[in-house]
């Protein structure tokens, strides 16, 4: 298996040039075209960019992702939850680099082999930046109306995090008690 994926991006631009020149279709010029648009969409998410990245700055500089967590750690103690989650669960729809320096700071506090860091790893990859997405992407290509986009975001973040808990509890928890 890692032979064949080493070969597989190499013989898929293969196969995009020889189905070019088959088909007769300037290469290079499509080429060329295609990352004139690349760079237009590049220039036209930077406003939507800078302002997820100062909402989320000051998000994290209010204080309020120790407000959430003193508030609901309780409750997630006697559900066997580590509060040191928390701030992963709440940045994740947010933000994709804040949750990997946080997970990071897990990964190194506990070690890989703990708890929480599986249980970090499987809520990381089980959800998404919603929020970015929605500022990002759909600004750039001017949606507005953005509502069950946002309403169905959140609920598939909250499920990825209680499917993650179910999940690292199931294979990870048992093997611990």
């Amino acid at each position: 298996m890692t032979n064949i994926s080493l070969y597989i991006l190499p013989l898929m631009i293969l196969g995009i040039l020889i189905a070019g020149i088959i088909k007769k279709v300037p290469i290079y010029e499509e080429f060329i075209e295609g990352a004139k648009d690349g760079f237009k969409v590049s220039i036209s998410i930077i406003p939507y960019l800078v302002a997820i990245i100062v909402g989320i700055s000051m998000f994290k500089a209010s204080g309020a992702i120790d407000i959430i967590s003193s508030s609901i750690g309780g409750i997630l103690e006697k559900l066997s939850i580590p509060v040191d989650i928390i701030p992963i669960m709440i940045t994740r729809s947010l933000s994709g680099s804040a949750t990997l320096g946080l997970f990071s700071n897990i990964v190194s506090e506990n070690g890989t082999e703990s708890y929480i860091t599986k249980l970090a790893a499987i809520m990381v990859g089980s959800s998404e930046t919603t929020f970015y997405v929605l500022a990002v992407y759909f600004g750039s290509i001017g949606i507005k109306k953005y509502r069950y986009a946002l309403l169905t975001g959140i609920l598939a973040d909250i499920t990825g995090i209680v499917l993650a808990i179910l999940v690292a509890r199931l294979f990870f928890l048992a093997n611990i008690l």
